[in-house]
C-alpha cells in the first residue's frame, strides 16, 4: 500500500513538473536531487524524504505540506492546520503579540469544536484557552467566562 501513496505523489510530482514546463533533469538541478532518484519518485519506486520533498516543493514554487500529505508523512487535517498557522504568522500587518494572541484563539475554537489544539495547550498551559481570549477582546468572547480568574 505504501508503494501506491508514492505512486500518488510521484504521478503528481509529474503532473506539477509538467505544468512548470521543466524537464525532469532541470527539476532534479534545482532541486539539488539527482535525476535517476527524482526519476525513481515519479515511477513510485521510491519513497522520498521530508528533506528531499521539501526542496523539491521550493523548486516547483508549491507547498511542501501538500506533497507531505501526497508521500503520506502528514495527514490533511494537520496539512491545514500548518497552513493556517503559517499564514497567520507570516503576515506582516500585525506584531508578534497579536500573532500569539490570534494562535491561541485558534487554538481555543479547534478544541472548542473538538479538534485537536494540542499545540495551544503545551503553549498557554491551563489558561490558554481563556486568557487568549479574555486578552484579546477583553471580554472573553468565546461564550464562556475564561476559567482561574478572581
Amino acid at each position: 500500500m505504501a508503494s501506491l501513496n508514492v505512486g500518488n505523489l510521484g504521478d503528481y510530482l509529474r503532473e506539477q513538473r509538467r505544468s512548470a514546463q521543466l524537464s525532469l533533469r532541470q527539476l532534479a538541478e534545482a532541486a539539488g536531487v539527482s535525476n535517476p532518484y527524482l526519476s525513481q519518485i515519479e515511477r513510485g519506486l521510491r519513497k522520498p524524504s521530508a528533506e528531499v520533498l521539501q526542496q523539491v516543493a521550493k523548486a516547483l514554487r508549491i507547498s511542501a505540506e501538500t506533497l507531505y500529505v501526497r508521500a503520506g508523512i502528514l495527514d490533511e487535517r494537520e496539512r491545514e492546520e500548518l497552513e493556517t498557522r503559517a499564514v497567520i504568522l507570516a503576515d506582516p500587518s500585525i506584531n508578534e503579540r497579536q500573532k500569539q494572541v490570534l494562535l491561541q484563539i485558534y487554538d481555543s475554537f479547534r478544541k472548542e469544536n473538538g479538534l485537536d489544539a494540542t499545540e495551544g495547550v503545551k503553549d498557554g498551559g491551563d489558561a490558554g484557552e481563556g486568557v487568549g481570549i479574555g486578552g484579546a477582546a477583553g471580554t472573553g468572547a468565546a461564550g464562556t467566562a475564561p476559567e482561574g480568574r478572581t
